[in-house]
């Protein structure tokens, strides 16, 4: 039961937002970093798998990983940041993010989201 409640939860966040679209809205972009992630592809699907694996992560750890997950999310914004409009920084923060919250989905898909 709790494989298939996990499932349903990926199945249905995987397919909550439009696939082609930033984990913001393009059109309040603020900062130089939130264009240069609108105005290349590969950056925008990659936030986009970043910010549904986050929310996933998020909803299944216990509390006090949660916070520490939140804490990272916090700082690796800030790293993210200093790329500025670097495609190449943007892919590598992307790609190192994304890492880090596979391994969170690895321990949820062996141990269960309790």
């Amino acid at each position: 039961m709790k494989l298939f409640n996990l499932y349903s939860v990926v199945f249905f966040s995987l397919f909550s937002g439009s696939a082609y679209a930033a984990s913001f809205n393009c059109d309040h972009a603020r900062t130089p970093t939130e264009h240069a992630i609108c105005e290349h592809r590969a950056v925008n699907d990659a936030d986009v798998k970043m910010a549904t694996t986050y929310n996933i992560v998020k909803r299944l750890v216990p509390m006090g990983t949660r916070s520490v997950i939140q804490d990272e999310q916090v700082k690796w914004l800030q790293l993210r940041d200093q790329c500025v409009n670097s495609s190449r920084c943007l892919t590598e923060v992307y790609k190192m993010r994304q890492q880090k919250l596979d391994i969170y989905m690895d321990r949820i898909y062996k141990q269960g989201p309790f």
